[in-house]
């Protein structure tokens, strides 16, 4: 939840975007591959990795912690290890955070109160398969909402590549039976994943737009500090907030490894790998979400899942990777004598 490098915005379900100096940026040659290169790809691997098993993490926090409390919990942990480091430049750039206040307040509701706080609510009835393929979508609609506020050129990729996605999300939510979709509708815990997933890929969008002033730490200190604020209330409401020795793990992953951890990481390998090269891995999230689900969750993964979730995930690289301009397409065949 923080930015990374070049000018270029890449889509991610993390936004780690702009911001990041890219002086440091490497060319990897594949034919010296050496243990130098395994640590510079290591960096957003494990990044990925960790944000997968953080969605493990939040189906497991289902019936074991309210999810108002771990949402809290969470934040009010990463904020309080952030302090130390981050206050004292926060405080000597106070001015810029007074004048951008508004903004960062809005990206802490987006990045830190809905798009956590849905997953975990929708985590209650969806399994931690589906989380991680609606995740997936995240760069899809990156893309999308990114045409419309940062009036990105629209790409053949990104049309084929939504129709594709849609086409795989029915699939999966309708679990093979795309019609019988019309009938009972989607339910109330795929609604709320599609709603987080959306909710984060336009935090990204506007943490791009915006390109508030301060430092990826400084900028997400004061966003961490207003989710905080706002998940208060629901904190105080909910009817459990007691932890125990099932729970605490949990609250320490997330509000570390997942918060902190995996976007210092994460930024490290796109200041080496550069932008373009380090999203590719965000294309193994999904992957791993599914294989750590079987394995230690013991969910079952069905024909639906597999097909949809593919679909979906090709749809998300094709629209991520296939940049032929629509409009000049367009113009092109209106060129074209009749």
């Amino acid at each position: 939840m923080i930015c990374a490098p070049r000018t270029e915005f890449i889509n991610l379900p993390r936004s780690l975007n702009a911001g990041v100096s890219t002086k440091t940026t490497y060319n990897v040659d594949i034919a010296n591959f050496d243990t130098y290169h395994v640590m510079i790809f290591s960096f957003p691997l494990l990044a990925v990795f960790l944000w997968s098993v953080n969605a493990i993490v939040t189906k497991m926090t289902a019936g074991a912690i309210d999810p108002a409390a771990i949402s809290f919990y969470r934040w009010l942990l990463a904020l309080l290890i952030m302090t130390p480091f981050v206050l004292p430049g926060v405080l000597r750039h106070r001015r810029t955070v007074c004048r951008q206040g508004w903004r960062l307040l809005i990206l802490g509701l987006l990045g830190m109160v809905l798009y956590q706080s849905l997953a975990y609510y929708a985590a209650q009835s969806v399994t931690a398969l589906f989380i991680g393929i609606l995740n997936s979508l995240i760069p899809l609609l990156t893309v999308l909402f990114s045409i419309v506020l940062l009036r990105a050129a629209p790409t053949v990729g990104v049309v084929i590549g939504t129709l594709l996605s849609f086409s795989g999300l029915i699939w999966l939510v309708s679990e093979g039976h795309p019609l019988a979709l019309a009938n009972h509708g989607l339910g109330g815990g795929e609604v709320m994943m599609i709603a987080a997933s959306a909710s984060y890929a336009l935090y990204g969008v506007l943490t791009k737009r915006w390109a508030i002033p301060l430092s990826n730490w400084q900028s997400l200190y004061i966003q961490i500090a207003f989710g905080v604020a706002l998940l208060l209330p629901g904190f105080l409401l909910a009817p459990n907030i007691a932890l125990n020795a099932h729970t605490i793990p949990m609250v320490m992953f997330a509000g570390i490894a997942a918060s902190l951890v995996a976007p210092y990481l994460w930024i490290q390998g796109v200041m080496r790998l550069g932008a373009n090269t380090a999203s590719i891995f965000m294309n193994l999230a999904p992957v791993f979400t599914a294989l750590i689900a079987v394995l230690f969750l013991h969910e079952d993964l069905h024909s639906y899942h597999v097909i949809g979730g593919g679909i979906t995930l090709c749809g998300v690289i094709l629209a991520q990777r296939l940049r032929i301009p629509l409009l000049r397409r367009a113009r092109a065949s209106q060129k074209m004598p009749s």
